[in-house]
């Protein structure tokens, strides 16, 4: 299982970590990334942390 998190104070709003995520769990306020599904459902995949330029997102693997 793999959580996801973003951090607000890292996060420059480019949405590439949402508009990449596949398990669609990821969205974008206008301003800033955030999560918006089940952090639960992330599949690990590293899509969303490869594509964010400034490491606001992370994965974890409990």
């Amino acid at each position: 299982m793999f959580i996801v998190a973003i951090n607000q104070e890292k996060c420059t709003g480019c949405d590439s970590c949402a508009e990449g995520c596949p398990a669609h769990i990821l969205g974008f306020d206008g301003t800033h990334a955030y999560v918006s599904g089940d952090e639960a459902e992330c599949l690990g995949c590293e899509s969303c942390t490869s594509v964010c330029p400034s490491g606001a997102v992370t994965i974890t693997e409990l």
